[in-house]
């Protein structure tokens, strides 16, 4: 398996390349780096993400996609607030988020939508500035 990095690694290289903070780019890579690891083809539907087994490659991922989501950018702002809010949270390490976001399913989902999201957003040019 593909090394994949430390979250706060992986989110501080992505920014720096970009420059302007993250945006629709920057999770693409992130979820194509993951995918490049995981051994699926590029830009694969992620839809059935949140019914699989806990992996520490989903673990990572998620840990990954909360710090680039917690960066200034004008993508990030554009986003739905709560995609932002709820990595906030768990960065801060706050009981309700950590007990939620907890359960693998949730996490999975949030990453589901999330790719959905930038995906639909890329498509459309929705959260470009």
């Amino acid at each position: 398996m593909q090394q994949i990095g430390t979250p706060r690694l992986v989110a501080k290289k992505t920014q720096a390349r970009l420059g302007d903070g993250p945006d629709a780019e920057a999770y693409l890579c992130l979820f194509d780096r993951w995918d490049a690891a995981a051994g699926q083809p590029r830009w694969r539907d992620f839809g059935d993400v949140y019914q699989a087994a806990e992996d520490e490659r989903y673990r990572l991922l998620f840990e990954q996609v909360c710090h680039l989501l917690v960066q200034p950018s004008a993508f990030n702002q554009a986003m739905p607030p709560e995609f932002r809010a709820t990595a906030r949270q768990w960065l801060a390490g706050d009981a309700a988020t950590l007990a939620h976001m907890g359960e693998v399913q949730n996490r999975h989902f949030m990453l589901s939508d999330l790719h959905d999201y930038v995906h639909l957003s890329k498509a459309t040019g929705a959260g470009w500035r």
